[in-house]
């Protein structure tokens, strides 16, 4: 029963559209500036949101660390 509603949803997933297809003209490859960072930029907060990652992925890394080192005690208790 669960693989039949897997394949369901997976394929009811294959059916939806995120976004509807644009076609690239030539003004697209000459365009070099990303107008929503140059906006972020000028305000400041593109500082706020490079802390906030820097912050998560940090959380992150910190949380595998902990993580590896309770385990490798287990290991080690284990092997013993």
């Amino acid at each position: 029963m669960k693989k039949i509603i897997f394949i369901l949803l997976l394929l009811i997933s294959f059916t939806g559209k995120a976004q509807d297809k644009i076609d690239i003209t030539a003004e697209d490859y000459q365009n070099s500036t990303v107008q929503m960072a140059d906006g972020m930029r000028s305000e400041g907060k593109i500082y706020v949101l490079v802390a906030i990652i820097g912050i998560v992925l940090g959380g992150i890394l910190v949380y595998v660390i902990q993580t590896d080192r309770k385990i490798s005690g287990l290991e080690k208790k284990f092997n013993d």
